[in-house]
């Protein structure tokens, strides 16, 4: 157990029953009233994110999530498969808990696949990851002055915004965050 004034944001811990991340901390103390510790966090298992307050005397209990390096393989109809980099063990996740993920994994695309006590909570991606363009619209002449996009999409059939420059087969990084295009490769 540790105290709630120990969290801070990368800290994993479980609370009624839940596994969550903190992403946010805040310690507020007014004049007579006993602190108060603000707590952004993500559950883990849903993705939701909430807000909590806690007492300065309150506990959780810390949990330890387990990154393994992993490759993601291919989609099995439904189940995505991974092989651990270093047993060679294969781990099949649901396509439904990583809707979002997939947008930006290529077959034999290194990732981390976050696990606690056994149970695959997700997949941890890159930051920016590099992706070929395999269609674009073309760009309408003279339509630069406002610092104009288009539409592309990307080899792994997800949709970005580019800017009117970007052709077809080039390269360009993807931030995996906001899924939005941040340069040339």
């Amino acid at each position: 157990m540790i105290n709630a004034t120990d969290l801070r944001p990368g800290v994993t811990f479980e609370y009624d029953g839940n596994l969550y991340v903190c992403l946010d901390y805040s310690h507020n103390k007014t004049a007579r009233a006993a602190a108060n510790i603000r707590v952004k966090m993500k559950n883990m298992r849903t993705g939701t994110t909430t807000e909590m307050t806690f007492g300065s005397n309150a506990k959780v209990k810390k949990a330890q999530v387990e990154k393994s390096k992993m490759q993601y393989l291919y989609d099995n109809g439904g189940m995505l498969v991974f092989m651990d980099n270093e047993t060679y063990d294969q781990v099949e996740i649901p396509a439904d808990r990583l809707e979002w993920e997939i947008n930006f994994m290529k077959p034999s695309d290194n990732v981390e696949v976050t696990s606690y006590e056994g149970e695959i909570l997700g997949v941890a991606l890159p930051v920016n990851v590099p992706f070929k363009i395999i269609e674009t619209e073309a760009a309408v002449k003279g339509d630069t002055a406002t610092g104009a996009t288009k539409y592309a999409t990307i080899e792994t059939g997800y949709q970005i915004k580019v800017p009117l420059f970007i052709e077809e087969g080039e390269v360009v990084v993807v931030n995996t965050v906001e899924g939005k295009y941040t340069g040339r490769a």
